[in-house]
Parts: C-alpha cells; sequence; structure tokens
C-alpha cells in the first residue's frame, strides 16, 4: 500500500528542502520576488488542466499550485512575518465574514436557525459591502484601488469594468456596447488614415477594451475567449503547415492566395 501523505507532511518536506545545511540549494535560494514567475506558471498549467478537460492529472496540477502557497509560507516564517496556519486562519476568517447569510453569528459553527434564504442580488450587495470594509481597512478607498496592475490585460480590463459596474457606471445592453464597438472602428479608420502611430495605438486599445466590454456583457470571461481563439487558431495553422509539408511546399515560398486556400482548408476541416 502506497504512502499516504497529509498538509503537515507537505510543510515538512519545506522545511527540509529550505534547511540551509542539509536542504535542496535551489530552494534555499529562492525568495519571494523569484518564486513569483513559477507561481504563476502553475496558475496557467491549472486553468489549461480544467479547459482541456483533463481532470485525470488536475488533482496533481493543484498540488503544484499548493506547493507555491507553502513555499511563501515557509519564507515569511524564516523572516519571522507569517506562516501556513496564518494563511488559513486569514481565509477561513475573511470567508466566514464575508457569509453572513451561512454563519449568521459570525463564527466558523454557527448555522441559520430557518431555511430562508436572502436572494442572490442581496448576497451580492453584502459581499461588496464587506469588501469594500475591507478594501478601506487596507487604506484602498477608491472602488479600483486593489485591482492588481500584474493581472493579464484582458483579465484586469473586465475586471475593472464590472467593478465600475456595481455603481451603475456601465452599458445597458450588449446593442449599446455592439454600437460602441462599431464607433471604436470608425475612430481607428480614423487614425490610420492620419497615420498618427500613438493615435492608432490609442484607438486600438478602446477597440480591445470595448470588446471585453461586449464579453462581459454577453457573460464570458475574455481571457478565456482569447485563450480559445488563440488555441484554434494554433490548430488550424498546425493543419496548414502540415499540408504543406505534405506537399512539400514550405509555407515560406507560398503566395498570399495559396496560404489562404490552405487554411479555408483547415476551416473546413
Amino acid at each position: 500500500m502506497s504512502q499516504t501523505y497529509t498538509i503537515e507532511d507537505l510543510i515538512y518536506l519545506m522545511s527540509r528542502l529550505r534547511d540551509p545545511d542539509t536542504g535542496c540549494p535551489w530552494d534555499c535560494e529562492q525568495d519571494f520576488r523569484s518564486l513569483t514567475p513559477y507561481t504563476i506558471e502553475e496558475v496557467y498549467e491549472v486553468v489549461d488542466t480544467i479547459e482541456r478537460g483533463d481532470i485525470e492529472h488536475l488533482s496533481e496540477e493543484l498540488g503544484d499550485l499548493l506547493f507555491q502557497v507553502v513555499f511563501y509560507a515557509r519564507v515569511a516564517e524564516e523572516q519571522q512575518q507569517f506562516d501556513f496556519n496564518d494563511i488559513v486562519n486569514n481565509i477561513v476568517g475573511k470567508l466566514v465574514s464575508r457569509h453572513p447569510h451561512v454563519f449568521p453569528d459570525g463564527t466558523l459553527h454557527s448555522e441559520r436557525r430557518d431555511n430562508v434564504q436572502p436572494g442572490q442580488e442581496a448576497i451580492n450587495a453584502k459581499w461588496e459591502e464587506l469588501k469594500q470594509q475591507e478594501r478601506a481597512r487596507k487604506g484602498n478607498h477608491g472602488l479600483l484601488a486593489d485591482i492588481p496592475p500584474s493581472l493579464p490585460a484582458l483579465a484586469r480590463a473586465q475586471k475593472v469594468q464590472k467593478r465600475a459596474a456595481k455603481v451603475g457606471f456601465d452599458w445597458q445592453g450588449l446593442s449599446q456596447v455592439v454600437d460602441k464597438i462599431d464607433e471604436e472602428i470608425e475612430e481607428l479608420k480614423q487614425a490610420l488614415s492620419q497615420g498618427s502611430s500613438e493615435n492608432i495605438a490609442d484607438e486600438i486599445g478602446d477597440l480591445l477594451f470595448t470588446a471585453v466590454n461586449l464579453a462581459r456583457h454577453a457573460g464570458f470571461d475574455a481571457e478565456s475567449l482569447m485563450r480559445q481563439a488563440t488555441g484554434k487558431f494554433e490548430s488550424r495553422f498546425s493543419l496548414v503547415e502540415g499540408y504543406a509539408t505534405a506537399a512539400d511546399q514550405p509555407l515560406t515560398e507560398l503566395s498570399p492566395g495559396e496560404l489562404d486556400t490552405l487554411w479555408r482548408r483547415a476551416k473546413r476541416q
């Protein structure tokens, strides 16, 4: 029977890896900043596994992500800042306080005495009110102040839009967003005709931002849509490469018309 490990074993393993005398030299060299690229990579591997439906390997990828949390906790513990238990304590306390409709007395084991659940709109309003209080305690008084600049651009744009929409600063429906896209395209055409690279870049940015708005109003996640669209392009382009290789025709030697013919063939397939 194989060994079954616990979270305590993972924390112990991390302490062994970071031991300055007997640990792993690479692990001992890491700090908060050096770990961030690996954390981002692990997050995207989790997302990729889910989007591909590879649930068989999801547990493994989530384990890699959990290891990142334990790694940060160990670095912080060595610096006498916080430890893994503090992380758990903070998130449990935060979620208990944000769910008064589940934990009415503000304690983990308190339970509702009736079966009357508040409506989703009331729950969302209370959630946002509590989050706003948390932002104020952290010194983030602006509605958009705590949205991380390091978020992927599409994801951050959608989060900014969603946050602004909570106070009514939003389009009133899909048709208005589509009209805005038409307007942005016309402004882009004008900038292109004028030839100013600064204006062109600005108008392309506006168009992208409005496209994110369209995805949000249609009920989609813009970041996921872009990954899907890019993946679709990669699959089709791979077919184009295959067709060209089978015909012993390097892509660089094909005309735009010939490339378009192969592309249309890939789309049909």
